[in-house]
């Protein structure tokens, strides 16, 4: 069977470390993250944002006034996963940084966990859920070569 086709839109917002975060997210990178997370073919967009558009975005939609590290916004599952994806760089980056991850390894984590919720999957409807959600998560950042992200 032959791997989900993605139509990919990766855009960096108003960055002031710009350098850092698209280093740390060419679009192949990007590209390899979210197909190893899809089931389905896909149209996203990956938005990466500054604190300030990341907490509107979430006020906005979520009603929850801070930036957080990534939202999701799905428009169809299947049989094409439609979506779009927002990073917030600060938090991405305080988070890899706080747990000692490299920035790269977190910004994988985080797409998978975003297409897996484009799909779908949600952790915090049940904990049967979030485990599902997070074997998922390890299952593909290791086919991946990637750390574990918990």
């Amino acid at each position: 069977m032959a791997a989900p086709t993605l139509d990919l839109s990766l855009q960096f917002g108003d960055l002031s470390d710009a350098a850092l975060h698209r280093a740390a997210l060419p679009r192949a990178f990007v590209s390899l993250c979210l197909r190893s997370a899809l089931a389905h073919d896909a149209e996203m967009t990956v938005r990466i944002v500054d604190a300030t558009e990341g907490q509107a975005l979430n006020k906005d939609y979520r009603k929850k006034n801070y930036a957080t590290n990534v939202l999701t916004f799905d428009y169809a599952q299947a049989p094409m996963v439609m979506a779009d994806l927002v990073l917030c760089a600060p938090v991405v980056a305080a988070e890899a940084k706080a747990q000692d991850k490299s920035l790269q390894a977190h910004y994988a984590h985080l797409l998978i966990h975003g297409a897996l919720h484009a799909q779908g999957y949600d952790h915090d409807t049940s904990e049967a859920n979030a485990i599902e959600m997070e074997t998922l998560e390890m299952l593909i950042m290791a086919s991946l070569g990637l750390p574990c992200p918990y």
